[in-house]
């Protein structure tokens, strides 16, 4: 918000602190002063981001709506996450907390998918205070600190749903994250009513990973090989050998995790690894998103430039559409 709302506030909560002053009886100072508390909280929460549906509103319709227009070759995880999310957000009294592990190459969307469902829920989109992002490799880089690390990651967890039951955590490069780590929250995604006076069961978690990005991709080379529709590929072709090899990978930070022995996670999404077709939409959005006309042969100069595997077919792109933004600034 800008500062002169916050001025504003500050300069009415001090004139009205005048107004009841001017009354002499105990007993009217005392009613004033109960009618302008309510009110000024009111203003302060118009001002101030606070935990409650002025700030916190899941627009369902939104969230559909940007998975379909924005999002690009993933119909398996748009479809999944729509589902998922709405159908979390619409259970009056969920037993657990929403779970989602997200899976796949670099720039294949996860990151962005994270933004998106924040837009369509937190009025400040990922600048909520509701927000709270975890970067493995920043947050968690010592072996030697693991269990510092497990103390305070649970206090903060603890902390910031005990502030706002509605809060979203994001975990960030989860095949880099020491193993053992994640189960420090374990109890906190479980099924508990509560825990210590405090409930869990509204708040969501989610987990962006490149484990098991290798066999996304062999399933989606396979399909090709066949000449089968992208399309045609569904979660279940994916989810069950998805979740043996991410709990089996010692290269990722839910290895041998109870989150998935428990069966806490709600929903392994794969990430499909882009086509070509796929890049020139993501750079005529990119356009878009810059304020510039979409220009169709400068987007195919700019993909065609791009690395693709296998060397043989030249199907994927490496690096999906991470950096088409960079690419464009050089082309326009």
């Amino acid at each position: 918000m800008k500062a002169t709302y916050k001025a504003y506030f500050v300069y009415y909560v001090l004139i009205s602190s005048v107004f009841v002053n001017a009354f002499e009886p105990i007993s009217t100072t005392f009613v004033v002063g109960l009618g302008v508390a309510a009110v000024g909280r009111k203003i302060y929460n118009y001002v101030y981001e606070s935990c409650d549906s002025k700030w916190i509103a899941f627009n369902s319709t939104g969230l559909e709506v940007a998975l379909d227009r924005k999002l690009f070759g993933q119909h398996v995880a748009s479809r999944v996450i729509q589902k998922a999310v709405t159908g979390f957000m619409n259970n009056k009294n969920p037993k657990k907390p929403l779970v989602l592990s997200l899976h796949g190459w670099t720039g294949t969307g996860k990151n962005f998918v994270s933004q998106l469902i924040a837009e369509n829920l937190y009025k400040e989109g990922m600048a909520s205070s509701f927000i709270h992002q975890f970067v493995s490799t920043a947050h968690f880089p010592h072996l030697s600190q693991i269990e510092n690390y497990k103390s305070q990651l649970q206090q903060w967890v603890k902390g910031n749903v005990t502030n706002c039951p509605r809060s979203m955590f994001i975990f960030d490069e989860m095949d880099k994250m020491h193993p053992g780590l994640i189960d420090c929250i374990k109890p906190y995604l479980d099924y508990y009513e509560n825990l210590d006076g405090v409930s869990y069961r509204q708040a969501i978690f989610i987990f962006l990973s490149n484990a098991g990005g290798e066999y996304i991709t062999q399933v989606a080379l396979d399909f090709w090989k066949a000449g089968r529709d992208r399309e045609e590929i569904k979660l279940q072709h994916l989810e069950p050998a998805l979740t043996l090899s991410v709990f089996n990978s010692k290269q990722s930070g839910l290895w041998h995790t109870s989150l998935i022995d428990k069966n806490l996670v709600d929903f392994f999404i794969p990430f499909l690894p882009l086509e070509y077709r796929h890049v020139l939409l993501c750079g005529m959005a990119e356009m878009s998103a810059k304020g510039l006309e979409p220009d169709q042969d400068v987007v195919d100069q700019m993909a065609r430039e791009l690395v693709y595997f296998p060397k043989s077919d030249k199907i994927f792109s490496v690096n999906g559409c991470k950096t088409i933004g960079g690419k464009l600034d050089y082309y326009t």
